[in-house]
């Protein structure tokens, strides 16, 4: 029989579609099966209109058959099977999609749509087989139809016996290479995964036989091998149920099946859109972090279907960074994919539904806030310093967003609060967003800076979290009140009498002032009296955008570049401490020396920052015993 050739472009396409078109050889499966559903669909269509021809689909099925024994792998359909005028266009000439131009004659209804659209899926069998036979019967033809073909060099038609309407595709599976294992497409359980990753909601039954073994009836230490027929797929996928047909645990279940975490999600979100474009989304807020979360090695996204099938594991373009802990699916039929149906081919409905996505994300984290406080604070415990993160990144453009979802410790109400909640509380007298930085709320309840704000009555936020007080610069203010640290230089809460006997004592003490600032030489940019302080003798304030936190999160970088937050040492007046360093100053200056030493020294261990010479600070504490 005469060997009949691909046309030049279809042959070099060819070519490069078993080579780099597909990433992974496994969607050859995904691809065969989604023609087969095609096949049974275009009854059901032509039912719609045929009075004649009616549609049980009950009847229509595909099924996988693989035979390790002679290496052959077979795809089944009950389908509309192609002519032999078919099998020469369709198959003949690649890019000719037969499911394309019925579509375009076709109009769709009843929520079912055509998944083929390039008529190169088919093509991608080449990828793990030597030689594709197609055998076909169209339905309303006495005649059967086989294409062959081994690739590249062209392809056979023969008419053959075939007593039922349908397709039957079986690939030659190709022999193991060093490189390739082509075995594992005859492997059962194998093609079970596959199976169920890419086509679990195909809505026809695929169908396996499954061989295993099972105790002999009436006996207990015998066994029987058997081989059942099972249907693989789901068929009904639960974004496309209604709403009041679910359960919390079909939901639930749902998240567990699809692999999305090993915890219990905290709040799902079921989206059906059918509008500009049309799409339906289940979406899980998780209750717990995954281990690699905050890591180089998470990936986020949600798995994206077309039409039921699955196009790509995590599209990551669907979610922002700062809601990547989002897990679930979108299923759209309007997307515009790829010749491989792996990639987009334009992003504009990408954009749409992640638009429409991250506003319905927002509003239920919100609805979560507003009414289930328990639960959101749970889960802010786990991903919060991804929403700062979230507020600080591309140079706060999501900070509008996210604002009203952050929170932070109060050093008044001991538990989260946001910051609507502390802006309502505010006394009309207080100018500033009062908060401190520190390891941890033990640390920050001890700081001297505290004292002040909090007489004042004042609330205090406690930053614990390194992105912190870096996310609150990139906010600036909230509802006009700007965020102001407690180690800030000006408070901006001194009153005016205050001022003036501070700045009088600082005018008094200004030659003690300025010859310990010498011995700290570079260590502080001034050494002056405190505004702030009440009993403790001494602290470190800061001056410019810099605060000490930042200093030690801006060390820990890897590509450290120095930066040092503009320090000021600030002593009680009103401290026994302070006469000390009066008589030193008078009578013994290498005293007043080690005094200034050991007060900057202290102020350094109550920021949690390290001692430049730990030993010299020992022996000037054996010093002063001494």
């Amino acid at each position: 029989m005469a060997k009949k050739q691909f046309k030049a472009e279809s042959k070099r396409l060819l070519e490069m579609m078993i080579n780099s078109i597909y990433t992974h050889r496994e969607v050859f499966l995904r691809e065969l099966i989604s023609n087969a559903s095609d096949a049974i669909d275009k009854i059901y269509y032509k039912a719609l209109t045929d009075d004649a021809l009616s549609f049980d689909k009950d009847s229509y099925f595909i099924k996988v058959i693989p035979d390790k024994e002679n290496r052959t792998l077979k795809i089944i359909d009950t389908g509309i099977g192609m002519t032999k005028e078919e099998l020469e266009t369709n198959l003949g000439t690649i890019a000719k999609s037969g499911s394309l131009a019925f579509k375009k004659e076709t109009e769709l209804k009843d929520g079912y749509d055509i998944i083929g659209q390039f008529g190169v899926g088919f093509y991608a069998a080449f990828m793990v087989a030597d030689l594709v036979t197609v055998t076909s019967k169209s339905l309303g033809s006495e005649e059967a139809y086989k294409w062959e073909s081994t690739g590249a060099e062209g392809y056979t038609i023969e008419t053959v016996e075939k007593d039922s309407v349908g397709t039957e595709i079986t690939l030659t599976i190709k022999e193991n290479t060093e490189d390739e294992n082509y075995d594992e497409f005859l492997e059962e359980y194998r093609l079970k995964s596959i199976i169920k990753k890419y086509s679990d909601f195909i809505r026809y039954p695929i169908k396996m036989d499954v061989s295993g073994r099972r105790p002999k009836e009436g006996t207990e230490n015998e066994f029987e091998e058997y081989v059942e027929e099972q249907i693989i797929n789901s068929m009904v996928p639960i974004w496309r149920k209604n709403k009041s047909e679910l359960t919390d645990e079909d939901y639930e279940n749902f998240y567990a099946e699809k692999r999305y975490g090993f915890d219990k999600p905290i709040k799902h979100i079921h989206i059906s859109v059918d509008g500009t474009i049309r799409y339906n989304a289940i979406l899980y807020i998780p209750e717990k972090t995954p281990f690699d979360f905050y890591s180089k090695e998470f990936e986020k996204g949600l798995e994206l279907y077309s039409n039921g099938v699955l196009i790509m594991d995590k599209c990551a373009d669907l979610l922002p960074d700062h809601f990547s802990f989002v897990k679930g699916m979108v299923d759209s039929e309007d997307l515009s994919l790829n010749i491989s149906r792996e990639m987009l081919q334009h992003d504009r409905q990408l954009k749409l539904i992640s638009k429409n996505i991250n506003k319905k994300i927002k509003s239920e984290l919100q609805s979560l806030l507003n009414n289930e406080r328990e639960k959101y604070e749970e889960f802010y415990k786990s991903f919060g310093r991804q929403l700062k993160y979230g507020v600080y990144s591309e140079f706060g453009a999501n900070k509008e967003v996210l604002q009203d979802l952050i929170m932070f410790y109060s050093s008044k109400e001991k538990k989260l609060v946001t910051l609507d909640e502390y802006v309502s509380r505010m006394p009309e007298d207080q100018k500033y967003i009062y908060y401190a930085s520190g390891e941890s709320i033990e640390r920050i309840d001890k700081l001297p800076q505290a004292e002040f704000v909090s007489e004042k009555g004042y609330e205090i936020l406690y930053f614990t979290e390194d992105i912190d007080e870096f996310a609150v610069k990139m906010l600036m203010n909230y509802k006009e009140k700007e965020f102001k640290s407690i180690s800030s230089g000006d408070l901006g809460i001194e009153g005016e009498e205050n001022k003036s006997e501070s700045e009088s004592e600082e005018k008094e003490s200004k030659e003690i002032f300025d010859y310990m600032k010498n011995i700290l030489a570079d260590k502080v940019k001034d050494v002056r009296v405190s505004k702030r302080l009440k009993s403790h003798p001494v602290c470190l304030a800061t001056e410019g955008d810099i605060s000490i936190e930042m200093e030690k999160i801006l060390a820990a970088m890897p590509d450290n570049q120095n930066i040092k937050a503009d320090k000021v040492l600030e002593i009680n007046k009103n401290h026994e401490v302070f006469q000390s360093l009066k008589e030193a100053f008078e009578n013994d200056k290498e005293k007043l020396d080690l005094y200034t030493k050991l007060l900057y020294n202290q102020a350094l261990l109550i920021e949690g920052l390290p001692i430049q010479d730990p030993v010299e600070f020992t022996n000037d504490i054996c010093k002063i015993m001494v």
